[in-house]
């Protein structure tokens, strides 16, 4: 019987050692807590959460928005594709625009880095948080609709013909263009992209008004997207084509998605280049022309007062000030005459 115990005198013990074991837990949660927040503050981590999140967002409502139009022809259209991506990439910008400055994109990171804006060892911290966000946008699109991709193809995952469904994640090369044109294309694309965002939120010149500024990038997108993505799909952005491109391939796609028509390293190297080209012709062509504001002096009257000018040196006796009750005339000095402007100008300190 010594070795047995009731429930009567189990239970207090039992609610004591819980008891004790709760504020063992909360002690050793506490410095766990305060490590996690100190890391959580660090500046790369949170940029990288920013780009990361940022990039999901946007990637989520744009490959869903081409889901609708793929899969179900009475949901969606061109049109609300456009939307969906520029509308993602505004809300992208409002989560992370004070973070990061909401990247979203690896050519954008690259030409930052390139033009000494940002730093390059942050560079590999962007784009990380952008791949990743990008697939796993690109997983969360394929679990929403994996059974209306099943339908649609016929349980066939293929890249082209009347049931391709490859094309939901990533970009592919229409028949009507070659290789190089498409380069081209997304070369012009991206540049006019850039230009655009230069102008957008470039402060010495005329910006988007505080605040607006991610409405503005987003309708941007959607009028490139209506005006310039009939050729290439104007994917403009290697974080929003390759991580999709790489979870098709392991998501049971297989090769095909890099082997078609070699397209695949175009959405990479062309928006790299084409970002840059932009930057650079904003800079010189419209950055270096703006016009200086002239300098606002902060006290006018004391400018006039170094305008007055002053009396000769050889002059020996200066003038003296009168008031209506001073000696009389005969015992006035004599006053001297204050020469014309143009003989003392060469004395007078501005």
């Amino acid at each position: 019987m010594g070795s047995e115990c009731t429930w009567a005198s189990f239970l207090p013990t039992g609610l004591g050692c819980c008891s004790r074991s709760t504020r063992n837990s909360k002690m050793v949660s506490s410095p766990v807590v305060t490590k996690m927040q100190a890391i959580m503050q660090k500046e790369m981590v949170r940029e990288f959460l920013a780009e990361f999140m940022s990039t999901y967002v946007m990637m989520v409502f744009g490959l869903g928005s081409v889901a609708h139009m793929v899969l179900g022809e009475k949901f969606g259209s061109y049109l609300s594709v456009n939307l969906g991506f520029g509308f993602g990439v505004t809300m992208g910008v409002h989560m992370a625009g004070n973070i990061s400055g909401a990247h979203m994109n690896a050519a954008l990171t690259f030409t930052n880095c390139t033009l000494g804006r940002m730093s390059w060892k942050k560079f590999p911290v962007y784009i990380l948080g952008q791949f990743l966000g990008s697939f796993l946008a690109s997983a969360t699109i394929y679990c929403l609709f994996y059974s209306a991709i099943i339908q649609f193809s016929g349980g066939h995952l293929t890249v082209t013909g009347p049931t391709a469904t490859a094309g939901i994640f990533a970009t592919y090369l229409p028949e009507h263009m070659t290789l190089w044109r498409g380069f081209l294309d997304e070369v012009i694309v991206t540049g006019i992209l850039q230009l655009c965002l230069f102008a957008i939120t470039d402060k010495k010149n005329n910006p988007a008004l505080q605040g607006t500024q991610a409405l503005v990038i987003g309708i941007l997108i959607v009028v490139i997207g209506l005006s310039l993505g009939m050729n290439t799909g104007y994917a403009m952005n290697p974080s929003r084509d390759l991580p999709p491109r790489f979870f098709t391939f392991i998501a049971g796609w297989g090769i095909q998605v890099f082997r078609a028509r070699d397209w695949w390293w175009v959405p990479v190297v062309a928006p790299l280049l084409g970002a840059y080209l932009g930057a650079i012709v904003y800079l010189v062509f419209i950055g270096s022309s703006i016009p200086r504001r002239p300098q606002i002096l902060e006290n006018s009257m004391n400018y006039e007062d170094r305008r007055i000018p002053v009396l000769p040196k050889t002059m020996s006796n200066p003038p003296t000030t009168l008031t209506p009750v001073s000696v009389s005339p005969a015992n006035r000095p004599s006053v001297q005459t204050v020469p014309p402007l143009s003989d003392s100008i060469h004395l007078e300190h501005f």
